[in-house]
């Protein structure tokens, strides 16, 4: 249980209000000068020592990822590029981050140009945050006018700008390279890598795209020392992480707490629990719609990190954690994400393009139980071709879900065949 001192965001609900006055209040933009002063290579090593992992979906760790960077400045500016696209069904962390702490961005933004000598950052907002999106501009233009933004920042000789851009409704742009691609006004398609983005980036210049909430977290890392960060969590995933509980409980909420938290503690206490009690859980997709479902059997002492749902087929992802009790029709939940993923493919990748049609055609079939049992098989064998064959990881979020039904819950759909069958032979 993480406690109230540990805490980083302080305002995720903006029950405190709006506001530089109101941020600074909360411990925001404090020692911010010194911090700067400090230089990159300061700002590297505590948060590599923090253990930081992107809060984004992958993991990867933030301070080996900053430190891919250019060490130094040279013909071709280096860029900072936030990813707030946040497509992600059951996600809603970064959309509360940039409404009601839009400050805790900006000041993460600032100390990740330092680190990565980078004098230009884009925050690449989904277009459908129209309040966000206003509130993350109204938050820029008061920190340029109270002198945190723009040139010679608090004196320090340190330039930064930060630009929005709204992007236009597509999946795939959350997809870091296709993020580029559409911040260039291109076509929102991933790039092939090599070459990575610290290298060829944005305009063929050295980049680094960060997740909001990763960045969002920094600040206070730096203020308080990576060793605290570390010491919060597990070993390999530490620190604290919001949490995005939808579905069937009682009180959906986005919720800070540490890492490694059981899932069944993080239900009861900030969800006030699945709807008509614990046993009548079924089943939950425990980091947003791409991460493959684990039964309720699974769930009564799972720890809520990266390494724990890895080691159970799952992952934490986005940590948007969907709940599915009883009532729940699985088969026809998964193909409603099927039905996403095969709407959102760029069909630049022949596997993905093909295969999540594939899948959901099948999908429905099974939906309907007008299937044979060994097209469960076929649905897998065409699920295994698409995983791993593309150039991003859509075609993997699409094959996930339905491999995860398949692998807990094949009893059921074999269940649905065999009804459907009974209901024509007796017709």
């Amino acid at each position: 249980m993480l406690s109230k001192n540990d805490k980083i965001f302080k305002n995720i609900y903006g029950f405190s209000g709006f506001g530089l006055n109101v941020a600074k209040s909360l411990g925001d933009w404090d020692n911010t000068k010194s911090i700067i002063l400090k230089g990159k290579d300061w700002i590297l090593e505590e948060v590599k020592k923090s253990g930081l992992r992107g809060r984004g979906g992958a993991g990867f760790p933030t301070g080996l990822k900053w430190s891919f960077m250019p060490k130094e400045l040279k013909d071709k500016p280096h860029y900072v590029v936030i990813n707030a696209d946040e497509s992600e069904p059951g996600t809603c962390k970064d959309r509360e981050i940039i409404r009601n702490e839009p400050y805790k961005l900006i000041e993460g933004i600032l100390y990740a140009s330092v680190a990565m000598q980078a004098h230009t950052a884009y925050i690449y907002i989904r277009g459908e945050f129209f309040n966000e999106y206003n509130a993350l501009e109204r938050a820029i233009k008061e920190c340029y006018e109270n002198g945190l933004l723009g040139k010679n920042i608090l004196k320090t000789g340190w330039d930064l700008d930060i630009f929005v851009h709204r992007g236009a409704g597509a999946y795939i742009c959350g997809e870091e390279s296709a993020l580029l691609e559409s911040l260039e006004g291109k076509k929102g398609q991933p790039r092939l890598k090599p070459p990575f983005p610290a290298n060829v980036g944005l305009y063929g210049c050295p980049t680094t795209v960060s997740n909001v909430e990763t960045v969002s977290v920094v600040p206070e890392i730096l203020r308080r020392g990576g060793s605290w960060f570390s010491s919060l969590g597990n070993d390999n995933n530490t620190g604290t992480k919001l949490f995005c509980i939808s579905g069937h409980v009682n009180s959906p909420c986005t919720v800070e707490e540490e890492m490694g938290i059981s899932l069944k503690e993080l239900i009861n206490k900030h969800a006030n629990g699945v709807r008509g009690g614990w046993t009548e859980l079924k089943a939950v997709i425990p980091g947003g719609s791409s991460t493959p479902l684990l039964p309720a059997s699974m769930c009564n002492n799972l720890k809520m990190d990266f390494d724990s749902l890895k080691a159970l087929k799952s992952g934490l992802g986005t940590a948007g954690v969907i709940v599915m009790n009883k009532s729940t029709d699985l088969i026809k939940a998964i193909t409603r994400l099927s039905r996403f993923y095969n709407h959102e493919s760029c069909g630049q990748c022949t596997p993905c393009r093909e295969g999540t049609g594939w899948i959901l055609k099948m999908m429905n079939r099974l939906c309907q139980g007008n299937a044979r049992i060994d097209d469960i098989d076929k649905l897998n064998d065409v699920c295994s071709q698409v995983e791993n064959h593309t150039i991003c990881a859509l075609g993997d979020a699409a094959a996930w879900p339905v491999q995860g039904l398949i692998r807990h819950f094949r009893g059921e759909i074999e269940k649905r065949i065999l009804d459907n069958s009974l209901r024509k032979s007796a017709e």
